[in-house]
């Protein structure tokens, strides 16, 4: 098991919630994962990652699978200019790779697009490309210390 798989358990299991971690192949977009587990494409939690552009801070975006978020909207939640995050920088800074960043265990700044919050159920990156895991949205504001904010087209 990857040291990122092993991160997203440790925090489900400290959170309390169910370990239910599936291996789905390949889903390294939200179309793919939500094919993967035969869910609505918003209902994927999709994790964008921007640069901040003055603290050069990786910040998270958890956005509804079918949604885009917009940067002018993202960069006025952050309160700074937002650039594009290369692998490097959210690998260093999330402790996951690209495809695989997870809501939960990482220590960015993040917010959450209340779509999201209209389905029972939501799925996430669970650490790795090929691993995700269901969630009652109402819980991730908490669980990723993301605050609800409209930033989408």
């Amino acid at each position: 098991m990857s040291k990122s798989l092993k991160r997203v358990r440790a925090a489900l299991e400290a959170a309390g919630l169910p370990i239910d971690i599936r291996e789905v192949g390949q889903a390294r977009t939200a179309q793919e994962a939500a094919d993967s587990v035969g869910c609505h494409l918003d209902q994927i939690a999709k994790s964008i990652i921007f640069r901040a552009e003055t603290s050069e801070d990786a910040v998270l975006f958890l956005t509804a699978g079918g949604n885009r978020v917009d940067a002018e909207k993202a960069s006025a939640c952050a309160g700074e200019p937002l650039g594009k995050a290369d692998a490097t920088l959210i690998r260093v800074q999330t402790g996951f790779a690209i495809g695989g960043v997870a809501p939960i265990g990482h220590l960015t700044r993040a917010w959450l697009d209340p779509r999201l919050l209209e389905f029972d159920v939501v799925w996430a990156a669970a650490g790795t490309p090929r691993h995700v895991f269901p969630l009652d949205p109402a819980l991730l504001p908490n669980i990723s210390n993301a605050q609800i904010s409209d930033f989408t087209i």
